[in-house]
This record gives C-alpha cells, sequence and structure tokens, in this order.
C-alpha cells in the first residue's frame, strides 16, 4: 500500500517514524511551508533523512499542480498526522483507500484546533482522540477509531497530551493503517447533536478572572499550562502562572479581601482571594523571566500580603 504521509512537527514526525519502522511504503511526505526565519520542520527533517520527496504547498484549495503532483505518486492511504491547512474533500479522496486523519479529541466533543487545552478548561475527567475520514467540515468526518483517556484534577495539557495523547495517537495511527489495509476500517457517522466546537485558545481566553470560583481558576490554568500560560498581572506586569491548588471553598463572608489579593505568602507559594475563598499559586513566570517556584518569585520580588493580582 503506497502511504503518503501529511503533517508537521513532532507529531507527524513519530508517525513516519512508526511507518517507516513497520516497512510501510511511504511514497512522499507532505509539510506545511516554514515561514520566513523558522527552523527547518522536524517532520521534513527526517523525511529528507529518510530520502523520501518531501512537498510544501501553500494550499490545496484548487486543482492544478499540486493536485497533479499528488494524483502522480499513485497513493492508496494518506495519513495525516497535524494538518493545519484546508484541504477539500476532493483532494483527499485522491487515494484508492481515501485519507484518515488524527484529532486530539473525542469527536464530535471538541471539534477545533485548541482541543486538549478545552476539555481541561472545562473541567472533563475524560478526554481521547479520534482517527477520522476527514472531509470538507472542521473535524466533522465519519469516525475510523476512539481511544479515551482519564484526567485527572493534577492533569494539565502538557501532561494530557505528552504522556498520554501522543503516544496513544502514534499507535492508534498505526492500528488505523492496518483496519484500512485490511478492509475492516469502518465510517461511523458523528453524532452532530452532541457536537461542540472551541477556536483557538489564546491569550485573551488565558486571562485569570479572580471573581470566579476556585475550581475554574484551577482548570483554566492547567488548560493552558505550557500554552498559551494563564496569566494575571501585578503591579501592571504580566505574570504567567502555571500550577495552582484548590483549597476547599469557604463563606465568601470570611475571605478577607478583594479579589485578587494575596492574603498568605509561605514556603509553598502564596494564596489569593476569589470568589469562593482562596486559591494558592505554587509556580509562575514574571514577564521577561524563567520559571520559578512562586515561593522563590515572592522572595525574589518582595511580594507580600496585601498586594493585588489583576489589577
Amino acid at each position: 500500500m503506497r502511504i503518503v504521509v501529511h503533517g508537521q512537527q513532532a507529531f507527524g514526525k513519530a508517525i513516519l517514524e512508526a511507518l517507516l519502522k513497520r516497512k510501510e511504503n511511504v511514497v512522499a511526505v507532505y509539510v506545511a511551508p516554514e515561514k520566513e526565519s523558522q527552523k527547518i520542520d522536524p517532520l521534513k527533517e527526517a523525511a529528507l533523512a529518510a530520502g523520501l520527496p518531501v512537498h510544501q504547498p501553500k494550499s490545496y484549495r484548487k486543482p492544478g499542480e499540486v493536485w497533479d503532483q499528488f494524483k502522480a505518486l499513485k497513493p492508496d492511504l494518506c495519513v495525516m498526522a497535524y494538518v493545519t491547512l484546508f484541504v477539500p474533500s476532493a483532494f483527499l479522496n485522491i487515494p484508492t483507500k481515501g485519507s484518515i486523519q488524527y484529532h486530539p479529541s473525542l469527536l464530535p466533543l471538541h471539534r477545533g484546533p485548541s482541543s486538549i487545552n478545552w476539555p481541561l478548561i472545562q473541567g472533563r475527567t475524560e478526554t481521547g482522540l479520534s482517527i477520522f475520514w476527514p472531509d470538507d467540515g472542521l473535524d466533522t468526518g465519519p469516525i475510523l477509531l476512539q481511544k479515551k483517556t482519564p484526567v485527572s484534577d493534577d492533569d494539565s495539557l502538557g501532561s494530557v497530551y505528552f504522556d498520554r495523547l501522543f503516544p496513544m495517537g502514534i499507535e492508534a495511527m498505526m492500528e488505523a493503517v492496518d483496519l484500512v489495509k485490511a478492509g475492516k476500517a469502518p465510517k461511523i457517522p458523528q453524532d452532530d447533536a452532541k457536537a461542540t466546537y472551541e477556536g483557538w485558545c489564546t491569550a485573551e481566553n488565558a486571562r485569570i478572572d479572580w471573581a470566579r470560583q476556585g475550581f475554574h481558576i484551577h482548570n483554566l490554568v492547567r488548560g493552558c499550562n505550557p500554552q498559551p500560560g494563564a496569566w494575571t498581572t501585578l503591579d501592571g506586569k504580566k505574570l504567567t502562572i502555571f500550577e495552582t491548588k484548590k483549597i476547599p471553598a469557604r463563606d465568601p463572608s470570611g475571605i478577607g479581601g478583594p479579589m485578587g489579593q494575596v492574603m498568605e505568602v509561605d514556603a509553598e507559594g502564596f494564596t489569593v482571594v476569589c470568589a469562593d475563598g482562596r486559591i494558592r499559586v505554587l509556580r509562575v513566570r514574571p514577564d521577561g523571566g524563567a520559571k520559578a517556584t512562586a515561593a522563590e518569585f515572592a522572595a525574589a520580588s518582595g511580594l507580600k500580603p496585601g498586594a493585588r493580582l489583576g489589577s
């Protein structure tokens, strides 16, 4: 079976290497074009090292040279691993067995580009990945297979992706390729009635509102760790917060200060007033500085009780 790999970055590279390790017949690699002064994409680097032809079209939208080049490869299957450019269904259907794509959520939940951030921000206790048959919609094509993973209260975007969804995704894609080769790959329609969509999780989404309850703030912090990084301000300067600990809710009448006020500074970090009590901050990065424990930051910056975050 003649396979084309289409993707980018570390995940695309890992998929290519897994296919080559299995002695699959990879005939070409498609990679997003690098921006000016950008380093060579890891997938492109791996493909060139393996002696594979690499193509980097800026667009796939209209028939023409890019389509003809793809057809000339006589592909049986296109394996899509982290593709951000729009690829129309007519192009996706050029391979004799079609195209399959990885998406890091349990579709139809969390369609869209930041599908690992949002389940954590929303406090879900389970997420997963989907291998699906892409169509002209955004993450709307039929499902080939899915894998689930629990999400704990201590998980972050980083731990969910790098520890689970990344390695699980490689195994799932290899399983999907085997099903396609065997002619046993299902096409299960998504239930649009259960679909959710969220756009990019940006710095604007990641700003902390100290007037929210502690569990909302905690979920935002872990869902944005490491990127884009939940943040607040202190004395007019940005302070990114990477780790927090929920403190059991108290009677709001006993909070003892305005929202965002630092109440305690100790060897573990510092506590901040929020809607239902206080939340403990454990790890931060000041604007222009390096990551540090909240206690180290407090000592270096002279942070004292009474300081106000976010004002």
